[in-house]
């Protein structure tokens, strides 16, 4: 089922799980579609977030922070939940070769009736579309587009979908000829599946018989990886592996930097230069001003000003806020 392109549950069954909310009649219908409000209400404290990425040949970021190289060809799931089904599909980068890259996403957004409709999107190479299978930006016809937003920001090659009624955002990009995925999401929606649904990417990880060893290295491609990842973590690793399987130095421009910026009170989330959510950087502060960009370690970073800053971390970030 899941190599055609379904969930478990069929693309239309409604969500048996909800996130814990206080009494609707409380709340008015933008704060019902407002997952991190309703949490603050019930819990007194902001929810916990999951980060995960697939990119390049494929590498998998779990939200368990663990890096992984699948050896995977065709249609694999990367979330499937009460909330969510995302679908990655790799082909070979040319006809007979070892390397694959992520040529196709699908994300199925579950029906939920206070927020959104069912929406379906779809990218692939060389369309990557501003709006839902269905032609529409939003999850529904109100006002407020019902919780569930789909943004440009690289018009044919990076688009932002919001999706606040279950504390998650998603970004999907373009480059070098692969698509890349990354998702930043409420640590309870991300565990809002049954044991029928074991097969998340995101959450397991690839199947043991599917993982590669990334223990392959060139001083070729080391010097490439290292001119846009200063640091040697599993981001640079993964660089390096899809330099060398794939005999193609462009493979490099999938990791360059990249910065998103969204509204002014800002959130700073700490991302890896191949703009994938990676560990949260720590920000403390408010109503922040971007006021410019600075050198970090040879790599364009930027310069906050705002009241108390605390940065865990060197590698470039990805800046994102309510809009």
């Amino acid at each position: 089922m899941i190599q055609h392109n379904c969930s478990k549950d069929g693309p239309t069954s409604p969500p048996r799980f909800r996130a814990p909310v206080p009494d609707p009649q409380s709340f008015g219908l933008s704060e019902l579609c407002d997952y991190e409000k309703m949490f603050r209400s019930k819990h007194g404290r902001p929810p916990r977030y999951r980060h995960c990425s697939a990119f390049g040949d494929p590498h998998v970021r779990t939200f368990h922070h663990d890096f992984q190289t699948c050896r995977v060809e065709g249609a694999w799931p990367l979330l499937d939940n009460e909330f969510l089904f995302v679908q990655a599909t790799s082909a070979p980068i040319t006809r007979g070769s070892n390397a694959t890259v992520t040529s196709k996403l699908t994300i199925i957004f579950k029906h939920m009736p206070e927020c959104t409709e069912q929406k379906v999107y779809r990218a692939e190479l060389d369309n990557v579309p501003s709006a839902f299978e269905d032609g529409s930006v939003s999850g529904s016809e109100r006002p407020n587009g019902g919780g569930l937003e789909i943004h440009e920001r690289i018009p044919g090659r990076q688009v932002l979908i919001r999706a606040p009624y279950i504390g998650t955002t998603i970004m999907i990009r373009q480059a070098a000829r692969q698509l890349s995925f990354s998702i930043r999401a409420a640590e309870e929606v991300t565990r809002s599946f049954n044991t029928e649904q074991d097969l998340q990417l995101c959450v397991t990880g690839c199947p043991r018989n599917q993982r590669i060893s990334r223990n392959i290295r060139s001083p070729e491609a080391v010097e490439l990886c290292r001119a846009m990842l200063p640091v040697e973590d599993g981001y640079f690793h993964s660089c390096v592996f899809d330099v060398v399987n794939s005999g193609d130095a462009n493979f490099t421009l999938a990791w360059g930097p990249t910065y998103t910026l969204m509204g002014s009170n800002l959130q700073f989330i700490g991302v890896h230069p191949t703009a994938h959510w990676a560990q949260p950087y720590t920000l403390l502060g408010s109503n922040l001003h971007l006021i410019g960009t600075l050198q970090l370690f040879g790599v364009q970073s930027v310069a906050l000003l705002g009241s108390t800053l605390h940065l865990i971390g060197v590698q470039p970030a990805v800046l994102w806020g309510p809009t």
